[in-house]
Formats: structure tokens, C-alpha cells, sequence
């Protein structure tokens, strides 16, 4: 069995950013920033609630007989009572031999254009410790994308105005990003496990080094970049959010109509209707906030049994990534035109620079993730550099059509005037034709 690294990691960051959190309000009470206070606090508890809801939800312990459990969510104690489990667990996989066992059918990747397919017995302590790493999974993500990226926005606009940066509030805003960065990698995890469920999918390490770095890079200057436009125009931010938020929110349920399909009713068994509809309600929540930060890296899709369409879409992908770093340079366009005096020692010229080339080092790293470290790349009908060349190949068929097109229309102007103008030319010819023969005629 393997040893639960990533629950340990979802863990600690919940604990450390959740104490660093509170330990930052007390500071802003002491020194009497309410505002501050209370929005910190917010950013801090309400993922703590839907973390534990989260963990409940996906273990089912609403419809069982748990009160302990319950008790301990409700104090805010649920992760490290889940970890504790976790552990207990592993320690004893190697010493006590289980009766039930289940086997599940996995295909290995493609060798030689050959996929075998393998068995694997599964234990009940195996599928327990699936089930943990999947809600941790899940956790991670929510508290990283509705607690950890609202909360490093907060600290580092405070930071902006203060123009200053405490202890606290950098340790703060490190655990933020760390945590962010780790929600964003277990999305893509979880993407690559859901999208090719039926292969035995494996991860290499330097396929995670990738993503941390296409990650930190992206989530990094995404939040600079908002942080400077709020910085210089609050009012317009709101709108600016309004937009990013309900575009993503509402673009899975606009598909929805239009496929015309039914109101799925296979989620979870002891939902009724109004239940399913507050939990896709939330998954589409959960899917906006983590793009309005970062690509999500699956698509939601509410008429499918799981929830997320399995399809390889480089075109949306493509989209996503250019009208974002067109936003990216509007808003830091917009700072530039309207910066107040607070950054009168700042190059904006030069910042503005890094903040793109920042962003495109992220894209960088995510290209060089899917063609090179992508652990079901050899599934992918082309990679991205062929994708690229046939791109390419497309605007250059088109720049040639266009310039055909175009060197037609002037070869038919052209016929046509010189079709006007041959008459009067004619006459022109016939002159000096008549002058030769009149000379002729006189030398005679």
C-alpha cells in the first residue's frame, strides 16, 4: 500500500494556513482593523465548514449511526480525526489478512501500439484508503479555491495599501499559494484519473515538478494582476469579478439546456431532488471560483453520469488561455493609465513586462507538461506540437488564400481597364503610323 503523503499534505496545509489565518486576525484586532478582521476570518472559517462538509459527504456519515464523528466535524476537528484514521489504516494493511477481497480490471498503457490488461486485488483496506485520499482530494481542492485564493487577494491588497509587509502576513500568503498551487495540481490529477479511469494511470515526479511550476506561475501573476487593478480602480473590480464568475458559473447549466436532457438523478441515491440540485449547484460554484484564478482543467458537464466530460478539448483550452492574457494585459493596461501616488517608486513599465512574461512561462510549463510528462500523452489523437504545426498550417493556407483572393481582384481590375482603354490606344498607334507614311510619300 502506498504510504498517504497527499492526505498528510492536505493536512498540514488546512492546519498551518487556518492557524496563520487566526493568528493574522488577532493581529488586525489589536491594531484595530475590523474590516480587515472580519474578512479574514471569513476567507478563513468558511472553507473550514464546507472542508468538513466535504469529508462528511463523500464518507456518508450523514445517514449513519456516527455521533463521535459528527461531534469532531462540528468542532472543526474532521481532518485530523480522518488522518488519524488514514494512519491507523496503513499500519495495519501489512499485518492482518482480509477476507474480502475485490479485483478490479485495469488496462497499462499502449506499448507498441499493444495495451494489455491486467488484475488487481483490492482489499477493504485499500478501498478505505481510496475513499480517504479521494474526499482529502476533493478538500484540498475547495479549500484552496474558496478560502486560499480569496484569502492571498485580501493579504496581498492589504499589503499594497500598508505598503509594508509583516511576518505574519508573509507566512500567511505563502501558505495561501502553496495551498492554491496544491488544490490547482490535485485538479489536474483528478482530471487525468476521471478522464482515463479504465488505464492504470501512473505520475512521474518530474510531471508534478511540471505542474507545480505551470501552476505557481499562473495562479502568482493572476492574483498580482488583480490585486494591482483593485488597487487603483475598487468600484470597476466588482464588475470585472461579476463578469469572470458568472460566465463560468453558468456556462455548464447553458449547455445543460441546450442538450435537452434530463435533471440527472444517479449523483447520489439518498438525494432528492432539491439536494442534487444544491450539490450541482455547488460543483458549478466550486468550477467558477477555480477559473476565475486558474484553467480547472476539466469541464463540467452536468448531464454526465460523472459529472465531467472526458473529452481531450484543446480548442477550449486554446480559448481559455488567450482571453486571459488579454484580460491580464486590459487590467494592467487600465493600472498603468490610472496608478496612484503609492507607486511612485515602482518601474510599471517593467513590472507589466514580468507580470506576461510571467504568465507565458506558465503556459510554457503547461505545454511542455502535455507533450512531454503527461502520463496518457500516447492515448492523445496528436500531441501539442502537432496541433501547433497544423495551426499554423491553417493561418498560413488562410494568409495565402487571402493574398490569391486578393491578387485576382486587382488582375480583374486591371483586365478591365486595359478592356476601356484599348480603343483610344488604337488611335494613339494609328498616328504615328499616318506621319510615317506622309514623310515616306514626300521623300518620294
Amino acid at each position: 500500500m502506498k504510504f498517504p503523503g497527499s492526505v498528510l499534505a492536505s493536512v498540514f496545509l488546512f492546519v498551518a494556513e487556518t492557524m496563520a489565518a487566526l493568528y493574522l486576525s488577532s493581529t488586525y484586532r489589536s491594531g484595530g482593523d475590523r474590516m480587515w478582521q472580519s474578512l479574514t476570518l471569513l476567507f478563513s472559517l468558511l472553507p473550514c465548514a464546507l472542508v468538513q462538509l466535504t469529508l462528511l459527504f463523500v464518507h456518508r456519515d450523514f445517514s449513519r449511526d456516527r455521533p463521535l464523528v459528527l461531534l469532531l466535524h462540528l468542532l472543526q476537528l474532521g481532518p485530523l480525526f480522518r488522518c488519524f484514521e488514514v494512519f491507523c489504516i496503513y499500519c495495519q494493511s501489512g499485518h492482518n489478512e482480509e477476507p474480502y477481497v475485490s479485483i478490479t480490471k485495469k488496462r497499462q498503457m499502449p506499448k507498441n501500439g499493444l495495451s494489455e490488461e491486467i488484475e488487481k486485488e483490492v482489499g477493504q483496506a485499500e478501498g478505505k484508503m481510496f475513499t480517504h485520499r479521494s474526499a482529502f482530494s476533493r478538500a484540498s481542492v475547495i479549500q484552496a479555491f474558496l478560502g486560499s485564493a480569496p484569502q492571498l487577494t485580501l493579504q496581498l491588497y492589504i499589503s499594497t495599501l500598508q505598503q509594508h509587509i509583516t511576518v505574519g502576513r508573509c507566512v500567511c500568503m505563502l501558505l495561501s499559494l502553496l495551498s492554491i498551487v496544491y488544490g490547482a495540481l490535485r485538479c489536474n490529477i483528478l482530471a487525468i484519473k476521471i478522464k482515463y479511469d479504465e488505464y492504470d494511470v501512473k505520475v512521474k515526479p518530474l510531471a508534478y515538478v511540471c505542474i507545480f511550476l505551470w501552476r505557481s506561475f499562473e495562479i502568482a501573476t493572476r492574483v498580482i494582476v488583480l490585486v494591482l487593478f483593485t488597487s487603483v480602480l475598487k468600484a470597476w473590480v466588482v464588475l470585472v469579478v461579476l463578469i469572470n464568475f458568472f460566465s463560468f458559473f453558468l456556462y455548464p447549466w447553458i449547455l445543460f439546456w441546450c442538450s435537452g436532457s434530463p435533471f440527472p438523478e444517479n449523483i447520489e441515491k439518498a438525494l432528492s431532488r432539491v439536494g442534487t440540485t444544491i450539490v450541482l449547484c455547488f460543483l458549478t460554484l466550486l468550477y467558477a471560483g477555480i477559473n476565475m484564478f486558474c484553467w480547472s482543467a476539466v469541464q463540467l458537464k452536468i448531464n454526465s453520469p460523472d459529472l465531467i466530460s472526458k473529452s481531450q478539448n484543446w480548442y477550449r483550452l486554446l480559448m481559455y488561455y488567450m482571453l486571459r492574457f488579454i484580460e491580464n494585459a486590459f487590467l494592467l493596461l487600465m493600472w498603468y493609465l490610472y496608478k496612484t501616488d503609492i507607486y511612485m517608486y515602482v518601474c510599471a513599465p517593467l513590472l507589466i513586462l514580468k507580470l506576461l512574461i510571467g504568465y507565458c512561462t506558465a503556459i510554457l510549463f503547461m505545454l511542455i507538461f502535455y507533450q512531454f510528462f503527461h502520463p496518457c500523452k500516447k492515448l492523445f489523437s496528436s500531441s501539442v506540437s502537432e496541433s501547433f504545426q497544423r495551426w499554423l498550417r491553417c493561418i498560413c493556407c488562410h494568409c495565402r488564400w487571402q493574398k490569391s483572393s486578393d491578387s485576382l481582384g486587382k488582375t480583374d481590375v486591371r483586365s478591365s481597364g486595359d478592356r476601356d482603354e484599348t480603343p483610344s490606344s488604337s488611335k494613339i498607334s494609328s498616328m504615328p503610323s499616318q506621319i510615317l507614311n506622309a514623310d515616306d510619300l514626300c521623300s518620294a
